[in-house]
């Protein structure tokens, strides 16, 4: 049986992305691994259903694009229904985040928003 184990993502500041998934999302962390020697630090985000989401930093990675390019497109978190979306958005739009797709329902039967995590990274909203 083949199960996505977790998914990775480069960050320049892993604290205040932790932090974000912890206070909107519900996530769970780690403690903080750091290999001295090669300049790494990570950590790992848990969701009781068993999703994992790692949070890595090194100090040569570098930011080289801004916006879409090819690769990983988003991360979907599911927040269980349609007032939650939208009000989840809000409350991210209200602190500061950038809303860059506003509550709806797609083509394919979604109802999600699209946000910018503290990295630029985007998150879609589902229900």
């Amino acid at each position: 049986m083949i199960k996505v184990e977790h998914v990775a993502i480069w960050v320049k500041d892993l604290e205040k992305t932790r932090l974000f998934y912890e206070h909107y999302f519900g996530a769970t962390s780690n403690q903080k691994y750091v290999n001295t020697t090669k300049g790494f630090s990570s950590y790992f985000l848990s969701w009781p259903e068993g999703a994992r989401l790692e949070l890595m930093s090194r100090e040569d990675v570098k930011e080289d694009d801004i916006g879409e390019s090819l690769g990983w497109a988003h991360l979907a978190l599911s927040v269980g229904g349609k007032e939650t979306v939208d009000q989840l958005t809000e409350q991210l739009r209200k602190d500061g985040y950038t809303v860059v797709g506003e509550p709806r329902t797609t083509g394919d039967g979604y109802y999600e928003s699209v946000v910018l995590d503290p990295e630029g990274n985007r998150i879609e909203i589902t229900k």
